[in-house]
């Protein structure tokens, strides 16, 4: 007990869990102790608090032993609280508890443990139920036999939970333990996989699972024969041999890897692809399972990256693995033909799926098959199938269609609409197929799997698009679409949606908008705004400005609507052009979009000579290019609309904006040129327009040319005629604003007048 506490407290001191101080030491952290209602001494709090939160492993299963083998009354009960826990801490006593086991320590009342262990194999993860199947071996069996067995068989019991409890059983060095085992592979009740776990623990004690039952019944006599010290000289010799097997599988997966590493490095070192092509084509036809599959992968990476077309003679070496002796060289190179479908693999694949056994390489040996009838039925693919071919893999998705897993179905679902897609069935045949696609769905629209029931949902919709069947699966597949709209899932609404659009692209708009344009989903709302700005109106605008320039769909809303501008009339675009300048869409639109459109209303307006139009427009045009420092393209605008002015008061009006738009610039001498123009066509009052603009300015200059500056630029205009009125303007600014030489600009003012 003193050696562990010293161990302990050196663990934590180093790994900074403990502090010292007056009274011998204090936990540092934060987190919260283990529960416990008890009155703790400090040292076992420390003790806790390391088992709980520390930083390691090993700081943890040291705090477990020392508590385990404290004579507290409370420890116990932190031990046991400690085992209800679902995380390190319940893992460190069972370690804590394996290790004084192996070591020779005696646990009092260790019984007491056997129901906490045997709840971590029930609920716990596979690294906590391994602790927990290890920390079993300090009892007999008589003792955690009986636990074990309910577990395994209770039908209430997750799978999960019962390959944890065939774990522990095959570690249990009792014959009892291996009869179950073996009982097991007969037992109907259990599930396939828990079966097919308690194979494997018997393969690895080097007993053989068969599968014939007199067999199973003469291992089982064979063990009840046996003493138990027979048994156990049985069982360490076979755990001797089988640590034996381990070790020599670990050398010999180092030693393959290391042959793989100079394998590439080798392949590497080619120099053509052709070269390349020679050495992966000698691999494949490697009698080394492993140097096959390395040479599979190498293929699958050429096939993905840039390269694109394999060196020729590999095509037919890829399709006769298919039917390779190793399930796994099988699996890779189904799932390489399932890309490379210009190959002539029909027959193979077709032939190896009647008799492959293992479930997993059959589906993909399916889905390469779909693939490549696919491509065989593309007009001119020049790698035509049979029709006969056709139909039997028709068959197959038939069949997978109907399997319980949705994984399965959904390939089948998939592989059958690519064959539908293509004109050479007769009618009752595409009926059948398509019924069958329907009655999969209805079965699954009560399931709460959302996702296969939305997968299922899109195929059906691509069928009312792709096929040639189109019409067949419109009229069985329309009301499942107008169904799913309800649905809870998105991605069952979308596949709705799609199917809805795919029959009628003008009605489904009409339906839809009202209600799914603000849909929870974003890519129900993506797709009816698509559609808005595909056959969409000037009904669809309103909405749709309601989204553009904000959100995560503005930007496309605004394209959308500039689709539906580019169809509408010019009284369309010019009441949209008074909307958008109105106080709601003020903060939506940027000035560029706002431009765009109103430079597109610009060109349709002078096409149909729309003069208003042009005038409104250009106006809004000139302020927008100015609010951005466009400085040019608003002078511009001014300029047009000074020319097309019909009033003098409003030509005054757009010349204030001219010399605005040349202060802001600044283009100083073009204002004060402006200026000189206008006094000599009349003297300016305080009411024209240009001098309230130009007093305006000076009281807040907005440019990059000060006050006086401007007052300056005015005083050296020289007037031919007499301008009493804009003397006396300019005198007012000059006191005002100006700065200088007065005399000067008196002399100045005198010979003006």
């Amino acid at each position: 007990m003193a050696v562990g506490y010293v161990c302990l407290t050196l663990l934590l001191f180093f790994s900074g869990c403990v502090q010292s101080g007056p009274a011998g030491g204090s936990v540092i952290g934060e987190k919260k102790a283990a529960e416990g209602t008890g009155e703790f001494s400090t040292q076992l709090k420390i003790n806790r608090e390391a088992l709980v939160n520390g930083r390691t492993e090993q700081i943890r299963v040291e705090a477990a032993k020392v508590i385990l083998q404290s004579d507290e009354a409370e420890a116990r009960k932190v031990i046991l609280q400690t085992l209800q826990r679902s995380d390190t801490a319940a893992v460190a006593v069972c370690k804590a508890l394996k290790d004084l086991s192996a070591g020779g320590e005696s646990l009092k009342n260790s019984e007491e443990f056997i129901r906490p262990i045997v709840e971590i194999l029930r609920e716990g993860d596979s690294e906590q139920a391994k602790a927990a199947a290890e920390a079993m071996l300090i009892f007999d069996y008589e003792q955690i036999g009986g636990p074990l067995e309910q577990l395994v068989t209770d039908s209430s019991v997750p799978a999960a939970a019962k390959l944890n409890a065939v774990y522990a059983l095959k570690l249990q060095p009792d014959k009892r333990a291996i009869i179950k085992l073996v009982n097991l592979l007969e037992d109907s009740v259990v599930e396939k996989e828990v079966a097919q776990a308690a194979e494997q623990a018997l393969v690895s004690l080097g007993l053989p699972a068969t599968d014939d039952a007199k067999s199973r019944k003469e291992i089982i006599r064979s063990l009840q024969r046996k003493g138990r010290d027979e048994f156990l000289t049985a069982w360490k010799i076979r755990q001797e041999q089988q640590n034996r097997v381990q070790q020599l599988e670990k050398e010999l997966a180092v030693w393959q890897e290391k042959y793989l590493v100079s394998l590439g490095q080798l392949y590497e070192a080619l120099g053509t692809d052709t070269d390349r092509g020679q050495f992966l084509r000698q691999r494949l036809e490697d009698r080394a399972a492993k140097v096959r599959l390395w040479a599979l992968q190498k293929i699958f990476q050429w096939r993905q990256g840039t390269k694109g077309q394999l060196p020729a003679g590999l095509g037919p070496i890829l399709v006769k693995l298919v039917s390779d002796e190793n399930r796994d060289v099988r699996l890779q190179a189904a799932g390489l033909l399932a890309l490379m479908v210009e190959l002539d693999s029909a027959q193979q694949l077709l032939s190896q799926l009647k008799v492959e056994q293992d479930p997993q390489v059959r589906i993909e040996l399916f889905v390469a098959l779909g693939g490549r009838c696919y491509y065989g039925l593309l007009p001119n693919s020049g790698a035509a199938i049979s029709g006969a071919t056709r139909k039997q893999t028709l068959e197959w998705a038939a069949r997978y269609i109907e399997d319980p897993q949705p994984q399965a179905a959904q390939k089948g679902a998939e592989v059958m609409k690519k064959l539908l897609e293509q004109d050479g069935l007769t009618a009752e045949e595409v009926e059948k197929y398509l019924v069958m696609l329907a009655e999969r769905y209805k079965r699954q629209k009560d399931q709460a799997n959302g996702t296969f029931r939305g997968e299922l949902l899109n195929i059906m919709a691509n069928m009312c698009s792709q096929s040639v069947y189109k019409a067949q699966a419109v009229r069985l597949f329309k009301d499942f679409f107008q169904e799913a709209l309800s649905d809870q899932t998105s991605l069952v609404r979308e596949a709705a949606v799609d199917g809805l659009i795919n029959i009628d692209r003008t009605k489904a708009l009409g339906a839809l908008r009202n209600d799914f344009v603000n849909d929870n989903s974003e890519l129900v709302r993506r797709k009816l705004i698509e559609l808005a700005g595909e056959v969409g109106g000037a009904d669809d605008l309103l909405w749709l400005s309601e989204k553009a320039g904000s959100g995560r769909e503005g930007e496309l809303a605004w394209q959308m609507m500039l689709k539906i501008f580019s169809r509408s009339s010019i009284e369309v675009l010019a009441e949209w052009a008074q909307r958008l300048d109105g106080e709601k869409s003020r903060n939506r639109l940027s000035y560029e979009q706002k431009i765009t459109f109103l430079e597109d209303v610009e060109l349709k307006a002078v096409g149909e000579n729309r003069i208003k139009i042009v005038k409104a427009v250009r106006v809004k045009l000139a302020v927008l290019y100015e609010s951005i420092g466009e400085f040019e393209k608003a002078a511009e605008y001014y300029g047009l609309l000074r020319e097309s002015a019909e009033t003098g008061q409003e030509k005054e009006h757009f010349l204030a904006g001219l010399l605005e738009v040349y202060l802001r610039w600044p283009k100083i001498e073009l204002a004060m040129q402006l200026m000189d123009n206008c006094l000599l066509e009349k003297d300016l009052g305080p009411d024209n327009p240009i001098i309230r603009f130009i007093g305006n300015y000076l009281k807040e200059p907005s440019g990059a040319v000060d006050a006086s500056s401007v007052v300056d630029k005015l005083v050296q205009i020289q007037v031919a005629q007499p301008r009493p009125m804009w003397i006396k303007q300019l005198r007012t600014w000059d006191k005002d604003f100006g700065q200088g030489n007065k005399s000067s600009r008196d002399d100045s003012k005198a010979k003006s007048e």
